[in-house]
């Protein structure tokens, strides 16, 4: 072989294995490409799915937060009208005609006597209940009870109804407290009937 055979035969070899390099550069590139296609695909699908998750948990927290402030204002109106429906009870009681208004104290004061020997504090502006009134409660009251109910010159600040005192014991029946010990027992049935 001469020189010019040997330097071909070089030059073909050192061809082949520049195109075997080049071939498994293209072929390692291309391989890397795929990797680096995948691996932003599946980043891509990742930021997407928290993306997604990210509205939802938001989603979620605004909706948590609206049915709160919705049930906050559901409760606010409700309570508000229980309210107004036992401040009217209040009212009708106050305004109540003279005979049932009296029946009623009568009735209410001959319950709540312990021992007939108390003094009646009436309201500031109370003109139902007198010394006749209390006069009457003291002949209906049975054996056991002492029958000596007065009526005090202290007044309180109440709608109605009365306080009976005995020494530091003090029973209210006042209007607003008898209203108010009817709402804590009827409050759960009448939200449920008003709202059910």
């Amino acid at each position: 072989m001469n020189a010019e055979q040997v330097i071909n035969k070089i030059l073909a070899e050192a061809r082949q294995q520049a195109e075997a390099i080049v071939q498994e550069a293209s072929e390692k590139r291309d391989q890397k490409m795929r990797q680096l296609e995948d691996e932003l695909s599946a980043y891509r699908e990742e930021t997407e799915r928290l993306a997604v998750e990210a509205a939802e948990d938001r989603r979620s927290r605004m909706l948590a937060t609206a049915r709160m402030e919705n049930a906050r204002a559901m409760l606010k109106a409700k309570t508000e009208l229980l309210d107004e429906v036992f401040a009217g009870a209040e009212d009708r009681i106050a305004r109540m005609p003279d005979e049932p208004y009296k029946a009623l104290v009568t009735k209410l004061m001959s319950q709540a006597v312990e021992t007939g020997d108390e003094e009646v504090i009436v309201g500031k502006d109370e003109k139902r209940i007198t010394g006749d009134l209390i006069k009457q409660v003291n002949r209906q009251l049975g054996t056991g009870f002492k029958g000596n109910l007065r009526l005090s010159d202290q007044r309180a600040d109440i709608k109605g109804g009365f306080i009976l005192k005995r020494g530091r014991v003090q029973v209210n029946a006042a209007v607003e407290v008898l209203v108010g010990r009817l709402r804590e027992a009827m409050e759960m049935e009448l939200a449920a009937r008003l709202f059910g």
